[in-house]
């Protein structure tokens, strides 16, 4: 829960006292009022009428009264807004709770609150309270959403006065607001088995230790507190001091997920676009393969990752796997494309690091973009690329794409240097292109000799 502020609201512009900041709350009735008693004097102190006189100096006073009366009025009032939740998926709504205490020892008015939200989650919530009493509380809530990712700012919230004979309005605001963040749709994918790819935790294909025989035993000084059923007897007659077999050190099988923000690989924009599919693709690979126990290293082609992401990725279990998949869903809800026009300091950034699974979500490629994925497949255990059809994209949904095209003979390329390539058409299901890459892995891997899982 946010505090929206404590305390008198303040105004939202003149001076404390001010004559015009009062005059500026007047409502079209209370001008009305105003013009109407003017003319009224006039008329009087031209016809001599002293009966119309009084008339025309009511109309006149009264809405001047109420507008010092309302600006001299200083409710003490307290507004917190809370989310639930404060991070959503794309399309899913979100419940904003607002509630106002009423801390001083007077009783309000009619009060109107309206909170600030950006266009693209909706109309500005408008609520009408009746008198809140002294200590009393009121609570309201309204939804928003949004199809657009990204981080939104909700509020200032803003507190209207008015009196009773609805002459003048008066508007305060309290400073404090609070931001939701939009993530990429994430889709449950099923699990599978690519070939070449290590198992999960505690099972990697590179151990710290050998333990297939005694030969294979690195044995260590005893501790204090070591377990004596993990004493190495060979060794302790050969030093001539108690020696115990070291734990395995088992390490965590590694996934990079690499994400074409080239600015120039996609066309078209909006929720149905071909980037925030591959955005959206992405997150759902990074939380899936993170949920299944491997470290997880979001790359772009620019070479950026997540801050605060460790050289082998993100790992962690319970709270921490949960942890690193909001770091990364943050991310990736304000990622945008990006000015770069290759895709070689990704190839760098992965040129250095150790094999494991890599996936990568790529837009519309060139010859010389193509080669450069072509090596990244030399330093992966497996290697998955999604490579979206531009010509579907841009096209409408029930288009063919030509055969012997451009995009076909990248995918040839892509294949030829071990990558499993699969074409994304407008609208494709990852959850069955993320089986059919499985199924063509398993037949590669058939082919070659290599055992699956």
């Amino acid at each position: 829960m946010s505090a929206g502020g404590t305390g008198p609201a303040e105004p939202d512009r003149g001076e404390t006292g001010g004559v015009r900041t009062a005059l500026s709350g007047l409502t079209t009735r209370g001008r009305s009022f105003l013009a109407a008693g003017i003319a009224a004097a006039i008329c009087a102190y031209v016809l001599g009428q002293s009966d119309l006189l009084r008339v025309g100096l009511l109309l006149a006073v009264l809405p001047l009264l109420c507008a010092t009366v309302l600006y001299r009025t200083r409710y003490r009032v307290a507004a917190t807004r809370r989310l639930a939740p404060a991070r959503v998926p794309a399309g899913s709504e979100a419940r904003v709770h607002l509630r106002m205490d009423n801390v001083s020892r007077l009783p309000t008015g009619l009060l109107m609150l309206q909170d600030r939200v950006p266009y693209v989650l909706g109309p500005r919530p408008r609520f009408v309270l009746d008198r809140v009493e002294p200590g009393g509380r009121r609570e309201v809530s309204y939804r928003v959403r949004s199809d657009l990712r990204g981080r939104y700012p909700l509020g200032p919230l803003q507190l209207r006065l008015t009196d009773p004979f609805g002459m003048c309005e008066l508007t305060r605001s309290f400073s404090a607001f609070d931001t939701l963040t939009v993530i990429p749709r994430v889709e449950p994918l099923p699990p599978v088995r690519f070939s070449g790819e290590a198992k999960g935790y505690g099972d990697s294909r590179q151990r710290s230790l050998a333990l297939a025989g005694e030969d294979d035993v690195i044995p260590r000084g005893y501790r204090h507190g070591d377990d004596l059923r993990r004493v190495h007897w060979r060794s302790t007659a050969r030093y001539g001091e108690l020696m115990v077999r070291r734990e395995e050190q088992p390490r965590r099988s590694r996934c990079t997920v690499l994400l074409d923000t080239r600015g120039g690989a996609y066309e078209g924009a909006g929720p149905d676009s071909a980037f925030e599919w591959a955005v959206s693709g992405a997150a759902s690979v990074l939380v899936h393969m993170l949920e299944r126990g491997f470290s997880v290293r979001l790359l772009t082609d620019n070479g950026s990752a997540v801050p605060g992401e460790g050289g082998d990725g993100f790992a962690g279990s319970g709270a921490e796997t949960a942890d690193a998949a909001g770091l990364m869903m943050d991310t990736l809800a304000v990622i945008d494309h990006s000015d770069g026009s290759g895709l070689s300091r990704a190839y760098d950034v992965l040129r250095g690091g150790n094999e494991g699974l890599l996936v990568a979500f790529l837009g519309d490629l060139d010859e010389e973009q193509a080669a450069t994925v072509a090596k990244m497949s030399r330093r992966a255990g497996g290697a998955v690329a999604f490579v979206l059809d531009p010509d579907t994209w841009t096209r409408e949904a029930t288009a063919v794409p030509r055969p012997g095209d451009r995009h076909a003979e990248r995918l040839r390329l892509l294949r030829e240097a071990g990558w499993t390539a699969l074409s994304v058409p407008r609208g494709g299901a990852l959850n069955a292109l993320w089986q059919q890459a499985d199924r063509e892995r398993s037949g590669l891997a058939g082919v070659s000799g290599e055992a699956t899982a």
